[in-house]
């Protein structure tokens, strides 16, 4: 892993860690049976995290033979990253995405849906395969969905107190306690999962072109994705990808004009091209 990257990803994990004792103190609850929640989560997303994922989407497991075109891309960009070659999976859907799972890069999984085979060109998909290949390098597939079940655990805990700790240590009603707990606590953890995954897009648009030697290929992806989605949430085209998985998805699969939107878990696209088009290679 990139050194800057583990540092930043350990600090805002320490946040996270740090609102589940704020939380157990609140509420005068053993900081041992928060950790005890949060260490089952992160078993329970470390070991089943892939296979639930891709049941969330749908998504089909191919080889070589059901799909050689796109599975032979895999391969050889995964040779050019130095990684083992993830499974390949494709999710029949219109809307054009793709993403990756998996704990490590040898038990990985990048799907793509039919939406994105069908716009891109070969240099295009390259691009987006490479990005999803970045974040399997990288171990983002592990790191961001530990941090989506810290983020889980932390808003089901505070809603569990709110529903069972209505007074403080004197028996007095906490109403303070209870507004961070039901407000600000989930808040703050989804602005934590939420700048983990903006930190890392970033960092797989740049190796991906570093794998690719093609910047322009997945700026000029990213221009479709982006034009895409648009005009999908304009017209309020079905296919959506899963709100819940977004951080996943190669672009913000919701609209930013939208409710969801507001708390995108990816930095802008037009941010993301502007940086892929001033790299020379």
């Amino acid at each position: 892993m990139d050194i800057t990257n583990l540092l930043k990803t350990g600090m805002l994990f320490g946040i996270l860690l740090g609102l589940f004792y704020v939380i157990s103190l609140i509420f005068n609850i053993s900081p041992v049976v928060f950790l005890v929640f949060s260490g089952l989560f992160v078993f329970f997303s470390y070991w089943f995290s892939d296979s639930l994922v891709l049941k969330m989407t749908r998504a089909t497991v191919v080889d070589e033979q059901q799909a050689p075109a796109l599975y032979a891309r895999v391969r050889d960009l995964s040779q050019r990253a130095g990684i083992p070659q993830p499974r390949v999976a494709i999710v029949q859907n219109p809307t054009p995405n793709a993403f990756a799972t998996g704990r490590s890069p040898g038990k990985a999984v990048v799907a793509v849906h039919t939406g994105l085979l069908d716009l891109m060109s070969p240099e295009e998909l390259d691009g987006v395969l490479a990005h999803e290949l970045s974040h399997v390098k990288h171990w983002d597939t592990l790191i961001q969905t530990i941090a989506a079940m810290f983020a889980t655990a932390i808003m089901f805990v505070s809603r569990m107190a709110f529903w069972f700790s209505f007074t403080d240590r004197d028996g007095n009603a906490n109403g303070i306690a209870l507004l961070i707990t039901w407000i600000v606590a989930p808040f703050a953890a989804i602005l934590v999962q939420m700048a983990i995954s903006r930190s890392r897009e970033f960092a797989a648009d740049h190796e991906a072109a570093k794998i690719t030697g093609n910047p322009l290929g997945l700026a000029n992806a990213l221009r479709k994705l982006d034009s895409h989605s648009r005009y999908s949430s304009r017209y309020r085209q079905r296919g959506q990808p899963n709100p819940s998985l977004s951080h996943m998805y190669i672009t913000n699969p919701l609209s930013s004009k939208s409710f969801a939107g507001m708390f995108s878990t990816h930095p802008p696209v037009t941010d993301r091209i502007s940086r892929l088009e001033r790299m020379t290679y």
